[in-house]
């Protein structure tokens, strides 16, 4: 085994297809795969399955790929450690849930950085794909949303899985909706007023033990009789901006972002299901100077919208 064989395993299990990932190496198909046979063969272990479908990485070909590109970053950290003429490059990568008052943490976060070279990666999602993404290695952070109802079933697969969580927040959805939503009529809203309206919401809920059906019965109930299911921020804000005939339940908004998009948010009277916001990366990891201002940020943030 060599550095070169878990660069080329890297690559297939990255394209999923060993043609595809000989294009970008270019190297010819049956090299490649030779490669990969006798890494299997030094190894002992099964790498990929080859499957009609493409290459599909064995359990032991996903714990493999996952030291392999561990040390790929290793090497290629230690060879700009010596490259005196290139200044070292800092980077940062959070998976969050889709709320606005991270992302304006996010924003003011960015106006801190200084005049070296940085790389950002900021992606919403939701809690499944974050936690993907931070096993995969490919995001340092994450934060993951849940209902407190299921605080066990998340707190116990986390730790299963060797990673770190604190809590960063825990609050009441609140709704949110346009500047002439007939909901702002009302001097106190409670569910039946939602009835007639169009709630939007994400249409990808999760928790972790628990059927897909089991969580959108609780999390997108069947009472609401019109609904718009959307996957991410800036579709929610056009269709809440254009239409007063929609609302949406989120965790609360910066007053300047409402302001911006002269939007209103409003408490809902019989709400008193409770969320949590959590911070979660692995174990192995040590939080940088920038995952650390970034943190402050979104706890800053929590505090101005929380409170």
């Amino acid at each position: 085994m060599n550095i070169l064989h878990m660069k080329y395993v890297v690559e297939v299990a990255q394209c999923g297809s060993l043609n595809k990932a000989s294009e970008k190496l270019m190297i010819a198909p049956p090299n490649l795969s030779r490669c990969i046979k006798e890494l299997e063969a030094d190894l002992g272990i099964r790498v990929f399955e080859r499957t009609s479908k493409g290459m599909k990485l064995t359990p032991e070909g996903e714990e493999f790929t996952r030291y392999a590109r561990n040390i790929l970053k290793q090497i290629d950290a230690l060879e700009d450690l010596y490259k005196t003429d290139v200044q070292q490059k800092q980077h940062f990568s959070v998976s969050v849930p889709r709320a606005s008052y991270i992302s304006d943490a996010f924003a003011r976060f960015s106006m801190q950085l200084a005049d070296s070279p940085v790389e950002l990666f900021y992606k919403e999602t939701n809690s499944i794909r974050a936690i993907k993404n931070v096993l995969s290695e490919d995001y340092k952070l994450g934060i993951l949303r849940y209902a407190s109802m299921y605080d066990r079933q998340f707190k116990e697969m986390l730790e299963a899985k060797g990673l770190i969580y604190e809590m960063i927040a825990e609050f009441h959805y609140v709704l949110v909706m346009n500047a002439k939503s007939p909901l702002l009529l009302k001097e106190s809203i409670s569910y039946r007023d939602l009835e007639p309206l169009i709630e939007i919401a994400h249409g990808d809920p999760y928790v972790p033990s628990l059927p897909l059906a089991a969580v959108r019965k609780e999390e997108l109930p069947d009472d609401v009789q019109r609904r718009i299911c959307v996957f991410e921020r800036a579709s929610q804000f056009d269709l809440l901006c254009v239409n007063p005939q929609t609302y949406m339940w989120v965790s609360p908004i910066p007053e300047e972002v409402l302001r911006r998009l002269d939007l209103r948010q409003r408490p809902c009277a019989d709400n008193e299901k409770l969320y949590r916001d959590v911070l979660i990366y692995r174990k192995d990891y040590r939080l940088s100077a920038l995952d650390k201002q970034f943190i402050t940020e979104v706890c800053n943030s929590q505090r101005s919208c929380f409170e």
